[in-house]
């Protein structure tokens, strides 16, 4: 019996040092075996890594977050009449807002996406996370945002040090004096914009959740891990998933209470009386998704189907013990192809 073909769409192609979630989506899809697939990619820039391996069928280049909603709607009605688009899963905080602007434009195109609603993206924003958590009743660290350099004096009466420095979307700093607080401050701002978000630090592990709620307050799947290898950069290189209940009970609870639709990063601190903190909340997939798959809950697999309307059960328990250890790969492709992408937007 053939599978049904399915063209999916797939942001976050780069894989540096800071990887996008894209190509470990992509390999999810792949392996889930469910759907004759056509993956479509769209890239920012023509050296992202995802545009020349072989799991992406064609590569587009699509402009930037900044460049807005119009801009962006031509180029996916350009693509999509070429490509017949049946799913779009962007992967990058900064382009979601866009994205949930066009989604009823692209449904009537006959597009499928499957991403949180407007409210339910702004209200977890980190400037906003402290009124979230009491809000749903979780345990939020307090934060406040800051708009200029005068306000850092003011801190140490409000958070005391060590604190931590948060960029609106991604970077986070700990800092343990005021003339670090400036430093990151500036480093921050001049690469994401203001504000910057001030949060008090929490001394504990940090440990995350990979998760996905299907818009009516179910959890469909919530996978616990604890990075055990972190670049500076803060990332984790390797993790591994955790039998967790008191972390799937707090994920149920935030699904249940914010009905959240889409996927999902938190991130949270286990403090030394086990208690957890929510210090982000990351309203996509995140780079590490691929262990979804690998302890028994495939994520992306799972919301592809939300997308098209159809009905997910709740995934059985995950495997915890299950590791995944990150490393880089060297594609080779030839000066043409980088040429074509560069001069035509399309490989």
């Amino acid at each position: 019996m053939s599978k049904p073909k399915l063209t999916v769409a797939v942001t976050g192609l780069n894989a540096h040092d800071n990887p996008g979630p894209g190509v470990p989506v992509i390999r999810c899809l792949r392996d889930a075996g469910n759907y004759d697939l056509r993956i479509i990619g769209f890239a920012y820039e023509n050296l992202e890594p995802g545009i020349y391996l072989k799991d992406v069928d064609k590569s587009y280049l699509v402009p930037y977050p900044q460049e807005g909603t119009e801009v962006l709607l031509q180029r996916i009605e350009y693509i999509h009449a070429i490509e017949n688009i049946d799913v779009i899963i962007p992967n990058y905080d900064a382009e979601l807002y866009n994205y949930m602007r066009i989604a009823p434009k692209l449904k009537n195109m006959n597009i499928a996406t499957f991403l949180p609603t407007m409210e339910q993206f702004e209200e977890r924003h980190k400037h906003n996370l402290t009124e979230f958590g009491k809000k749903y009743g979780l345990n939020v660290p307090f934060s406040k945002p800051i708009l200029n350099f005068s306000e850092i004096s003011s801190l140490r009466h409000e958070f005391g040090y060590p604190l931590v420095v948060k960029g609106k979307f991604y970077d986070a700093y700990i800092a343990h004096s005021p003339e670090q607080v400036e430093v990151y401050f500036g480093k921050i701002s001049a690469k994401w914009g203001l504000p910057v978000i001030i949060q008090k630090f929490v001394q504990g592990t940090e440990v995350n959740v990979a998760a996905l709620g299907d818009g009516d307050g179910n959890t469909i799947a919530a996978v616990p891990m604890k990075k055990l290898y972190i670049t500076d950069k803060g990332k984790g290189w390797s993790g591994i998933t955790l039998d967790d209940d008191k972390m799937i009970d707090l994920t149920q609870k935030l699904m249940s209470e914010t009905k959240w639709q889409g996927g999902m990063e938190l991130e949270l601190i286990k403090d030394g009386k086990n208690d957890l903190y929510i210090i982000e909340i990351n309203p996509r997939m995140p780079a590490w998704i691929y262990l979804s798959h690998g302890a028994g809950q495939n994520i992306p697999d799972a919301l592809v189907k939300l997308a098209l309307g159809e009905k997910v059960k709740p995934y059985p328990k995950h495997k915890s013990g299950i590791m995944f250890i990150r490393y880089s790969y060297d594609t080779l492709t030839d000066i043409n192809q980088f040429q074509k992408i560069a001069t035509t937007g399309e490989l």
